[in-house]
């Protein structure tokens, strides 16, 4: 459903003229691909912390499964959202970022794929041979026509085998959304109230629900081990000597600027506006919700929407309260056109203000699942109006690339927002 948004930007690069002409009060290129940098270290390390203490919850629940434990991985798991989600701001202008995003945050899922599902949601799909192929109750399933060997649930299976098996995207074998998946199960509750529910019997050897309780368990613990791994991984990319951060200082920095715009304007636009809050709003869809299993889906929203903040003003409060910060985007606008960040900034101020409605409106007994129900005139509302500044905010930090003469950088696009006639509810 994707497509590119062509940008209307005068240049390919900041030139290194526009940058001398104010260079006496603005900060260089390579101060801000630093800050960039930097405050991408830190995102992913904290991510790395709450999923090691995620692991550890699930530990507990595979060692003693009661409610109460279950309860407490599944606050874990939400908690680890938090400064995950506020990295994908990286995405979109860094490969690197976007080739990992797949394997840590790829939605929407197939859940049959991986364990039991109900009769409501089908036996099969045109379009995927593994809809309901249960890895959890087999141990040998069809690949492609070819037998695979599942007994033994290992993160090598995951990651190798099951992730987007058969080249179908939504074979979502791996990262938060499989976890969620695990801890919560489905949500049978569409648009009404309620998130998955569950039992904590469903991991217990001992009280089986569900079957196959002890492979369950392995999976939960296989894709959570997996999870650490891939941010341990990405962690390092923004390491003093990763890939990652060495590809943004590229240029003198300049190479971070452009990764910088093209991340914000795109996950501003066609990846939050477009494809994770218009597309659910256009066809009242549960299953179009980002944390559709959890209930959880205001707060991705909300952190995504701040981690677009977080970047373009240069700072970022890490978990622990500490602060990292340092030369920002806006300075540079700032120096450039004063006018032009002004507008930046309230655009951004507004987004957030409409994140914050959401979020109040979840805090208050409404999860976001009811907020775009078909009969819910004053939630689907809410909904547009975080969407509309969302979009607004892209156009804004068009002006601000504009006014540093960036070249023709291209927004990720969406059809939900580029031509809505082409979205249809399956």
């Amino acid at each position: 459903m994707r497509r590119t948004l062509g940008v209307t930007i005068a240049a390919v690069l900041l030139s290194a003229a526009s940058i001398s002409a104010f260079a006496d009060k603005a900060p260089d290129a390579a101060a801000i691909a630093k800050t960039y940098a930097d405050i991408a270290a830190a995102g992913y390390a904290d991510s790395l912390s709450e999923a090691k203490k995620l692991k550890s919850t699930v530990d507990k629940l595979i060692a003693a499964p009661t409610q109460s434990n279950l309860k407490s991985a599944r606050q874990a798991w939400i908690a680890a959202r938090a400064p995950y989600m506020q990295t994908e701001a990286f995405r979109f202008g860094n490969a690197i970022v976007d080739d990992c995003e797949g394997k840590v945050n790829a939605w929407p899922l197939d859940e049959g794929l991986i364990d039991y599902v109900s009769a409501e949601y089908g036996n099969e799909s045109p379009e995927n041979d593994l809809y309901i192929a249960n890895v959890i109750a087999k141990t040998t399933i069809k690949i492609g026509g070819k037998e695979v060997d599942t007994s033994k649930i290992t993160k090598e299976l995951l990651a190798d085998k099951l992730q987007e098996a058969g080249g179908v995207e939504s074979n979502v074998a791996t990262g938060y959304h499989a976890i969620e998946f695990l801890l919560w199960g489905q949500d049978l509750n569409g648009t009404g109230p309620g998130a998955g529910k569950r039992p904590a019997t469903d991991f217990d050897p001992k009280k089986c629900t569900g079957g196959n309780c002890e492979r369950r368990a392995e999976y939960l613990a296989a894709a959570t081990d997996l999870l650490i791994d891939d941010l341990a991984w990405m962690t390092e990319q923004w390491g003093a000597s990763g890939a990652a951060r060495k590809t943004v200082m590229a240029n003198g920095g300049k190479a971070g600027l452009v990764a910088i715009f093209k991340g914000l304007g795109s996950l501003s636009y066609g990846e939050l506006a477009g494809e994770r809050m218009k597309l659910g709003l256009l066809v009242h869809d549960p299953e179009e919700e980002h944390d559709c299993f959890s209930d959880n889906t205001h707060y991705s929203h909300y952190y995504d929407a701040k981690g677009i903040k977080n970047v373009y003003l240069g700072t970022y409060t890490r978990t622990d309260g500490s602060v990292v910060s340092g030369p920002s985007p806006s300075d540079l606008v700032r120096a450039t056109s004063a006018e032009t960040d002004t507008n930046v900034l309230a655009a951004i101020d507004k987004s957030m203000m409409r994140m914050d409605a959401i979020v109040t409106r979840a805090k208050g007994g409404e999860a976001y699942d009811q907020m775009i129900g078909e009969d819910n005139a004053e939630g689907n509302e809410a909904v547009n109006a975080a969407i509309n500044a969302l979009v607004g905010q892209a156009k804004e930090f068009e002006r601000a690339m504009a006014a540093l003469k960036l070249d023709a950088i291209e927004f990720e696009g969406s059809d939900s927002l580029d031509d809505p006639s082409k979205v249809t509810s399956e």
